[in-house]
């Protein structure tokens, strides 16, 4: 995952061994990042297999050495940072005795190795050991912009964090990190020009100029771009309890800690404003070095401008009818700033204007037909509506949205070419450095496909079954989705035996949404209580759901009796759990979704046994009703196979 663009297989297989290594040819055969990632295949293959291999540097290797794992590169790279269309084709070539990875670029090769990593698996039959499966593929991205934007403001992310999830965006193929680095939570780097942005602006939480050097390399060592957004004139905050003089009103301003804490926004109206952001926006083109540079744009609240005598005078005289033309008239302004530094200005839906130049590009998280209104007019842009992962939403859901569906669908090929990709979302107003990775994986993976794949690579069941192997091989490359929920789950338990916990917690899944941002969070909030503990998505639900369709098509008994059986194990853990509820402040307030689970179990077993004899006159009835109330949400968790449940009573005699 993603699925190659075109692979044959064969029955045979090649088997990995303690000689397996790998040489380097080619005029970029020399590139830094071919070599480095020559390195680290042969270490993660080490760590996925057990196998003492070797680390001896594949560079020192010629073609003409024994090595079992030839990649031939065939060109160097161009100079400078990696750009928006750089070549990641590559073909893998995998026989009984020998592997071969061809490119014709670097980028190629680093995408090559990571689908040879997850073809090694242990071998089929009586011969012990790791094998690979003899495979021809010849893959290309179906589009060059793929990406995540973190947004790391509302909870600060640590370096290990940061890098870690880029070793995910590489594994899966996906090639931007969009570093949401300031909003009215934190401005979250060092800045040696205004440097009270992090001293007032930042609660000490921000990442000096030389971590965010050492990042961008990281990235670039690893395929990844990094781009960075610096959110204005809204979401700025954080900017104003350093400066006050940016702001549209008076203030005071203090960093964002909850929802009661007054925001504001920057004044387009000051020449004082744009030289501030030339200062330091010249100051940090020259730690991110990527040809785009993110400026936000969204959600600007037009009273911040709208409520100010002097803001309106300047707009009448300016000829701007309203908040909407003062913005344009920013954009314009700070585009401006960008162009004379290099820079491609970005920004998100809001920020697009018919007489900006046309190499902007906009990021949609208002849907597709305002990423059509943007590709129609002759911009490029990138699809994040539907992406967004804070929401809790299904692999499945995310999988089927697609950056050319809907109004987008209906543009002229020519127009539909300016739709470079998507990019997911992390908002993290209920996310923080502990639940990071579980809340990004593995249902980026599942995004990384649509972005990677051809467009019609859409069957779901095979999604979910090779994202069930993707999750697990994702943690041998250090990721902690899993084993971090488990940890949470030990901690919850205190003393007593997490085992009850774990099962009844696999029933569960977050409300999804913004259900849980009706309850105030802030920067003191805890994120320590079950929901937090638990995946977006429970696997034995979405199994039992599938089920219960199966059944519903087929009614066969021995599918009523494997239902049954689920239904009996769920009511057990259900009870199992409920003494360490009921003594633990903390799960305290999950017993009534415990008393719930039990509900809809009890109603899918009476179910089935009705399903071939009639049940009493007002069995159906009081029985909707039961489940209707037990599938409410409590202590912000929902039982998922409630519908499923829903429809066995409903089909019931």
């Amino acid at each position: 995952m993603p699925w190659p663009a075109q692979i044959s297989v064969r029955n045979e297989a090649f088997r990995i061994g303690v000689d397996f290594s790998i040489s380097v040819s080619g005029a970029g055969g020399n590139d830094t990042r071919v070599r480095a990632a020559a390195q680290r295949t042969i270490a993660r293959l080490a760590r996925q297999t057990g196998l003492p291999l070797s680390l001896t540097n594949p560079a020192d290797r010629s073609l003409t050495t024994e090595a079992l794992m030839t990649v031939a590169v065939e060109r160097r790279d161009h100079a400078g940072p990696q750009k928006l269309g750089d070549d990641e084709s590559y073909a893998l070539l995998i026989s009984s005795d020998r592997i071969r990875l061809s490119a014709d670029g670097p980028l190629g090769a680093l995408r090559g190795f990571e689908t040879f990593l997850q073809l090694v698996i242990p071998c089929v039959g009586d011969s012990p050991g790791f094998c690979a499966p003899q495979v021809e593929i010849r893959d290309q991205p179906r589009f060059p912009w793929r990406g995540l934007s973190l947004d790391v403001s509302r909870h600060f992310i640590p370096i290990d964090g940061i890098e870690r999830t880029i070793d995910g965006l590489a594994a899966v193929k996906l090639n931007v990190l969009h570093w949401h680095l300031s909003d009215d939570q934190g401005f979250r780097v060092e800045s040696k020009k205004y440097p009270k942005l992090q001293q007032l602006g930042s609660d000490g939480e921000y990442y000096t100029q030389a971590e965010v050097r050492d990042v961008v390399a990281y990235a670039r060592d690893r395929g990844v771009r990094i781009v960075p957004e610096f959110d204005v004139p809204g979401h700025s905050t954080s900017w104003l309890a350093a400066y006050p003089n940016l702001a549209s009103k008076p203030g005071p301003y203090h960093i964002v800690h909850s929802g009661a804490d007054p925001m504001g926004a920057i004044d387009p109206t000051k020449d004082s404003t744009y030289n501030f952001l030339d200062g330091l926006f010249t100051e940090m083109a020259k730690l991110f070095p990527d040809e785009y540079f993110h400026i936000g744009g969204d959600e600007v609240s037009a009273r911040e401008w709208t409520g100010q005598p002097r803001i309106k005078s300047f707009m009448k005289s300016h000829k701007l009818a309203g908040a909407k033309d003062l913005q344009a008239y920013f954009n314009k302004r700070l585009q401006k700033i960008l162009a004379k530094r290099g820079k491609k200005m970005e920004g998100w839906d809001e920020i697009l204007q018919a007489d900006l130049p046309k190499n902007i590009m906009i990021q949609s998280w208002r849907g597709s037909k305002s990423l059509a209104e943007a590709a129609s007019q002759g911009y490029t842009g990138i699809l994040s509506a539907g992406y967004y992962l804070d929401l809790m939403q299904s692999s499945a859901q995310h999988y089927a949205v697609d950056p050319l569906s809907g109004d987008a669908g209906q543009l002229a090929p020519e127009e539909q070419a300016r739709i470079l990709g998507g990019e997911a979302a992390m908002w993290e107003e209920l996310v923080t450095a502990e639940t990071l990775d579980a809340k990004l994986w593995p249902r980026l993976a599942a995004i990384a496909e649509r972005f990677w794949s051809p467009r019609t690579v859409t069957d779901v069941a095979s999604m979910y079954a090779r994202l069930d192997a993707v999750n697990r091989w994702l943690e041998w490359l250090g990721l902690t989705q899993r084993s971090n929920l488990e940890l949470m789950r030990e901690r919850l338990a205190a003393n007593a035996p997490v085992g009850p916990l774990d099962a009844f917690a696999s029933m569960l899944e977050p409300v999804k949404g913004y259900e849980r941002h009706r309850t105030p969070y802030g920067a003191s909030t805890p994120f320590n209580h079950l929901v937090d503990a638990i995946p977006p998505e429970s696997d034995s639900a979405r199994v039992f759901r599938d089920a219960v369709d199966s059944y519903l098509a087929n009614p066969t008994e021995e599918a009523a009796d494997a239902l049954r059986a689920q239904l009996k194990a769920w009511s057990r853990a259900a009870d199992d759990v409920r003494p360490l509820l009921e003594s633990n402040s903390l799960l305290e307030e999950d017993l009534p979704i415990a008393d719930s689970a039990q509900v809809l179990c009890k109603a899918g077993i009476e179910a089935l046994s009705y399903a071939k004899s009639p049940a009493p006159s007002n069995w159906k009835q009081q029985t909707l009703e039961a489940v209707k109330d037990a599938s409410k949400h409590n202590a912000a968790l929902l039982i998922p196979f409630a519908p499923a449940v829903q429809k066995l009573v409903e089909t019931a005699q």
